[in-house]
């Protein structure tokens, strides 16, 4: 489809570098006290099919050794050190690219890390996917089924009483004829939201029917249906993060979506502080540096990989 060959696009102009996760995996892994022969062998044919690969590799093996060395993995505890956070982020990064890598391969629509891609689909329907996001179109007769695999989409649904629109995803099954609504697939508290019309969201705790202006919140075994600003959560559809009394933690969560690698969290108390504002989606470190100043609170960046809000180091 279209919205394939834009994705794949913007991933080559920088939305997604695949070279600089596995760079950041062999990192890792090499430093790993049970790497093998083997291992190595099979990263020197990596490092030696391109020259890229070895110069990736070279970043972050310079970054890894000015931080320390990787902690050791049957110490109980969060880490205590930059070496700890380091390891977090490089780790961390290389296997969420990893995980999502079969989602991406299974996809007919998707977005990188970081973009937002918007696509026709083939009846009509208007579907916008959010950072990081794939989905599976599968259209019969019967049904036009979408399989949300990962992240966030909103869709703007042509009426078709006869092949009703239905998008699972997250565990959850919703049902439309024609509306347009969100649904996320990231273990949100507030997976899904109607802007206009009303959908049928089912999951094995129940049924519930959203209406415009409602979400439905998860709590426990159940869904429950609150009302919401369902125009604000999907700001980003036109680039823009908004947030209204927000605890930091859960903006840096959000902001984290948008980019490569981890932006850790120092300071649990100051988590509990309440960001206003609105925000460029496609900036997340301009997004950093204003809620830095706002707040009053110091930021470092060790490598695009890893931010560090809080306490100094």
């Amino acid at each position: 489809m279209a919205g394939r060959d834009g994705t794949e696009a913007d991933e080559a102009d920088g939305g997604e570098d695949p070279v600089e996760h596995e760079a950041a995996s062999w990192v890792a892994r090499l430093a790993s006290s049970d790497a093998t022969d083997a291992d190595r062998r099979a990263f020197e044919t990596w490092r030696g099919a391109d020259p890229a690969h070895a110069a990736a590799y070279a970043e972050m093996d310079a970054l890894w050794r000015r931080l320390g060395q990787l902690p050791d993995p049957r110490r109980k505890g969060p880490p205590k050190t930059l070496a700890g956070l380091a390891a977090i982020a490089l780790i961390g990064a290389a296997l969420a690219y990893q995980v999502g890598l079969l989602d991406r391969l299974r996809a007919d629509l998707r977005s990188g890390v970081g973009t937002i891609e918007h696509a026709t689909l083939p009846d009509g329907s208007r579907v916008d996917l959010n950072t990081d996001t794939a989905i599976a179109v599968r259209f019969t007769q019967g049904e036009r089924g979408i399989t949300l695999l990962r992240g966030e989409a909103s869709f703007d649904v042509v009426p078709d009483r006869s092949r009703p629109f239905v998008v699972r995803g997250g565990g959850l099954s919703v049902r439309a004829v024609g509306t347009r609504f969100f649904l996320r697939a990231d273990g949100a508290d507030s997976p899904v939201g109607v802007a206009e019309g009303r959908v049928d969201v089912s999951a094995q705790s129940g049924h519930v029917v959203v209406s415009a202006g409602e979400e439905v919140r998860l709590g426990g075994d159940a869904l429950h249906v609150a009302a919401a600003d369902v125009e604000r959560a999907t700001a980003w559809r036109d680039g823009r993060l908004i947030f209204s009394g927000k605890p930091l933690a859960a903006v840096l969560m959000e902001l984290n979506r948008y980019r490569r690698g981890r932006i850790v969290l120092l300071d649990r108390g100051l988590g509990e502080r309440r960001v206003t504002g609105a925000f460029d989606a496609r900036n997340t470190d301009d997004a950093l540096d204003v809620i830095a100043t706002t707040m009053g609170i110091r930021i470092r960046r060790f490598s695009p990989l890893l931010v560090l809000v809080g306490s100094p180091v």
